[in-house]
């Protein structure tokens, strides 16, 4: 079976009435192999009544898998059988009850070889479930952490960004590479105030012969 058939199988399986075969569309859009399959969970857990109960089935998941290395290899082996991969993970998910929805995006993707994009596909979830909430997701780099009165005065900046029913979700990063300045991604917006940006555009301009 074709990996784009048995990705509808999260939208699809679930259920045996015609109108779910239609996916649901999600506030907002999300890309590659670990978009489509969020988007395809999001449809699936929106017609169970499932979304809060899948978000805290990932969340919990993304967090043993990346404070256990040897699971994340294992889940992540080339080595290892698809089907009885699918298979363990179905009986685990029950073990452990796990929403219908989440068990069978780990089932599928199992049977897909596609466990090691599983990270990827949560993130990918996450942005959506933000949307969902009204939520805009913005990262912030900087050279240094930002103290609290500085976050307070980014944020305050950035609420221009938004509409009146939105929030903002801010998560920051430090890259001492930049140099200084900042650099801000909100939304589908990206804008790059950094030193480390001015320095290589000056550079440029020198370097070009006269």
């Amino acid at each position: 079976m074709a990996a784009s058939t048995k990705l509808s199988i999260i939208a699809r399986s679930l259920s045996t009435s015609a109108p779910v075969a239609q996916l649901v569309k999600p506030p907002v859009q999300v890309f590659g192999v670990e978009g489509r399959y969020a988007t395809a969970l999001y449809s699936a857990a929106t017609k169970l009544k499932q979304l809060e109960t899948v978000e805290k089935d990932l969340n919990q998941i993304q967090a043993a898998v990346r404070g256990n290395p040897k699971l994340k290899e294992s889940i992540a082996s080339p080595i290892a059988q698809r089907r009885d991969l699918a298979s363990a993970l179905r009986e685990t998910g029950k073990q452990a009850r796990l929403a219908d929805a989440t068990t069978n995006l780990l089932e599928t993707m199992a049977e897909n070889g596609r466990l090691k994009r599983l990270d990827g596909v949560i993130n990918a979830f996450k942005t959506i479930m933000a949307a969902h909430r009204g939520e805009v997701v913005c990262e912030v780099i900087t050279a240094k952490p930002l103290d609290d009165a500085q976050r307070k005065q980014l944020e305050n900046s950035l609420k221009a960004f938004l509409k009146p029913n939105e929030t903002i979700l801010l998560t920051s990063k430090v890259d001492p590479s930049i140099m200084g300045g900042l650099i801000v991604s909100i939304g589908d917006k990206y804008v790059d105030m950094s030193i480390s940006k001015r320095v290589n555009k000056y550079t440029a301009l020198i370097s070009q012969p006269c």
